[in-house]
């Protein structure tokens, strides 16, 4: 017996990739109330409940704002719980997004020293530049931004957008599972 919920699911599979987006977003809204940016925890054990592929998704979403707005630091500055971040690097690999995965990964490895004085500051600068990682993460960041724009030609301008859409409608029960 086919449910609402399934057709529906199945009608957004169907139709352009903004109303999919839409869909995801709306399902991750629905299911998601732990705030992202606090750091105890709540955020990546309620993630951790949700099917495997809207987990990703959940665990991913703040990357591209991030991306958007200020690279890693900024991404680190305000997600970099270590769950949080566990979750987004296996949330990449299962999107199928490896390359971004290791940039993620460099990244965190650089960062985490610092991390205490990024989020204290709102801002590592100085302490990265101190050790001479300043230009690593600089780089790490242009390299994440580049890829992210350059498969995102239609997805709101995010490869990281279109490997969702590309994810759903390739494993439809890993993000709307039949309920």
């Amino acid at each position: 017996m086919i449910t609402v919920q399934q057709e529906k699911d199945d009608d957004a599979l169907l139709q352009d990739d903004d109303t999919l987006l839409e869909r995801i977003f709306d399902t991750l809204a629905s299911r998601v109330n732990a705030d992202p940016y606090a750091w105890d925890g709540a955020y990546a054990m309620q993630i951790r409940e949700l099917p495997r592929g809207l987990r990703a998704m959940a665990a991913t979403h703040d990357l591209v704002v991030s991306l958007s707005k200020g690279g890693f630091c900024s991404y680190f500055r305000h997600c970099g719980e270590p769950n949080h971040v566990q979750e987004t690097e296996i949330g990449l690999r299962e999107l199928e997004l490896a390359e971004f995965a290791k940039l993620f990964s460099e990244a965190y490895k650089i960062i985490l020293p610092h991390l205490d004085e990024i989020r204290a500051r709102g801002d590592g600068v100085d302490s990265l530049q101190r050790e001479g990682a300043l230009g690593r993460i600089a780089e790490l960041t242009r390299e994440a931004v580049q890829m992210n724009a350059a498969g995102g030609e239609r997805m709101s301008g995010s490869a990281i957008y279109a490997a969702w859409i590309r994810y759903a409608r390739k494993h439809h029960q890993r993000v709307f599972p039949v309920e």
